[in-house]
């Protein structure tokens, strides 16, 4: 099902995700908050794309926070594959169909002119934009491919980001490959969900992922939190100026808010 934003074209539009599967069903003191892991691991929704644009894997995080106060992380590696379902090829294709016409009908409503001069008052460095931007916000099921939206996540107790990051990674790697990992995906994933064991606080711990060691380290007692976000990121972010800027304004204790898109 589509969302509100039916002035973008389709391939542009955002579309109502779902839960694919969760392992294991439930746990005691984690239980699967299926709603909110939706939301936060596909805030806008899932989205397709064509063999023209990047679909390159995406990696981002969230916390949810419950009433008591107490916190679980979710790490997600959102990555895209090909549709194979005949049926939501042509659907796109008929989106598409019902989009140019609403757009033939727009333009013909606003404008007296007959096409002959609408086409003649766009000059030929226009028409070639115009050409090249539906080309690259088009979609026609004979000639391209179509692509859509899938996430792998972690819920963890504790934020390890870097190790979180490189397990998952690896996973998709494992899938995409064309040469299968020595063992099936799901022992890889048992093994990180019953086998490997939260690391004591002060020590550090090397385990196997997929296809290369990922080593986790824990701050002891008199150490400051786990944070295992690089800071570079958010100095790349936020510039210099104005992470001082946020910095003062935690001292001062006052209220901070980041809007983004």
């Amino acid at each position: 099902v589509a969302g509100e934003n039916f002035d973008q074209s389709p391939i542009r539009r955002t579309f109502k995700s779902k839960v694919l599967a969760h392992y294991p069903q439930n746990i005691e003191w984690n239980p699967f908050d299926q709603d909110a892991v939706n939301m936060l691991c596909m805030p806008k929704g899932l989205s397709f794309r064509t063999q023209a644009d990047n679909r390159d894997p995406q990696l981002h995080s969230f916390i949810i926070t419950r009433e008591d106060g107490s916190r679980t992380y979710g790490f997600v590696l959102t990555f895209y594959e090909e549709v194979t379902s005949k049926q939501i090829c042509t659907a796109m294709q008929t989106l598409y169909q019902m989009h140019n016409a609403e757009q033939y009908s727009s333009v013909c409503a606003s404008s007296s002119c007959s096409m002959d001069s609408l086409a003649s008052s766009i000059d030929e460095g226009d028409a070639t934009s115009l050409a090249k931007l539906q080309r690259y916000n088009s979609y026609d099921i004979s000639r391209d491919t179509l692509y859509v939206s899938k996430c792998i996540c972690l819920i963890t107790p504790l934020p390890f980001m870097q190790a979180c990051k490189k397990f998952l990674i690896q996973l998709y790697k494992a899938v995409t490959s064309q040469q299968p990992p020595p063992l099936p995906l799901e022992s890889y994933i048992h093994n990180i969900l019953y086998e490997v064991p939260l690391p004591p606080p002060g020590r550090s711990l090397k385990f196997y992922g997929v296809y290369e060691p990922i080593i986790c380290q824990r701050p002891g007692p008199n150490e400051l939190p786990l944070s295992d976000y690089p800071l570079r990121e958010v100095f790349e972010l936020l510039g210099l100026e104005n992470l001082v800027q946020v910095f003062t304004c935690v001292l001062l204790e006052m209220q901070i808010l980041l809007y983004s898109q």
